[in-house]
């Protein structure tokens, strides 16, 4: 008798084990469900937020923050006002330029004789006078041009002038109507342009421009590329309708020879 109780009580305590041991594994098998879900559903909302940023219609294609199309470093630090005293004293200094050439009528060469006498006179004066004064001279830096800064200049300005020629060729070749037209359209405002203003005053609308469009672009680019996007979907309505009507009858020059 003793015996079978304690092999009921022995069974007992194997069932209530048994039980424990499902009820963990059941919790166990659920909590990585709910983890695999979470992850799953993760994973779907990241590639949902990736999938909504790629359709998002960026002027000129653009993939990258502004600060990283320009380039990054100090000269896209500089356009892009991220520091609002050296920008503003840039901004400053070519609005100063221009007022003295053009609304004072200054003269390149009489301004560059003015402050070579003013300087030269103030170090030769100072100089002097530290003699009379038991003081130290002044410490004027040897100012040297690198090589290397030339070099690179040099080699991006032939850069950017073998592809402007290489583009004019193309276009002078009949080869892309559409690129020769913009060209034309291109010159024709900057000849209107240069009919109402000297170089000088185009010089510094342009750099203007050039210095404000940019950070206002940055700061304003959703509604801008929105705009942009409705615009050249117009855009490219009138020109599939141009084209189909004048440019499509135009003969088009020789083409490229196919490669064999």
């Amino acid at each position: 008798m003793a015996e079978h109780k304690e092999e009921q009580q022995e069974s007992v305590l194997e069932s209530m084990m048994d039980k424990i041991s499902d009820k963990l594994h059941g919790d166990s098998s659920s909590s990585s469900s709910d983890s695999d879900d979470d992850k799953k559903k993760g994973s779907s909302s990241s590639s949902a937020a990736a999938a909504a940023k790629a359709k998002i219609y960026r002027l000129f294609g653009r993939e990258k923050p502004v600060h990283a199309v320009l380039g990054g470093g100090k000269p896209a630090d500089l356009v892009l006002w991220r520091n609002k005293k050296i920008s503003g004293g840039v901004l400053a200094g070519a609005t100063a330029i221009w007022l003295l050439f053009e609304v004072m009528e200054y003269h390149l060469l009489t301004l560059l004789g003015h402050c070579l006498i003013l300087s030269l006179a103030t170090l030769f004066l100072w100089s002097n006078a530290c003699t009379f004064i038991n003081k130290s001279p002044p410490n004027i830096p040897e100012v040297k041009i690198p090589e290397d800064t030339i070099v690179n200049i040099a080699r991006s300005l032939r850069y950017e002038i073998n592809r402007g020629f290489s583009t004019l060729r193309d276009i002078g070749q009949g080869r892309d109507l559409k690129k020769f037209l913009i060209v034309v359209a291109g010159l024709w405002v900057l000849s209107v342009l240069g009919s109402c203003c000297n170089f000088l005053t185009l010089s510094y609308i342009v750099f203007v421009v050039l210095y404000t469009v940019p950070v206002l672009y940055e700061k304003y680019d959703d509604k801008v590329d929105a705009f942009g996007e409705k615009a050249m979907i117009e855009l490219k309505k009138y020109y599939a309708i141009v084209d189909e009507k004048y440019l499509s009858k135009i003969p088009k020059g020789p083409l490229k020879n196919k490669k064999q």
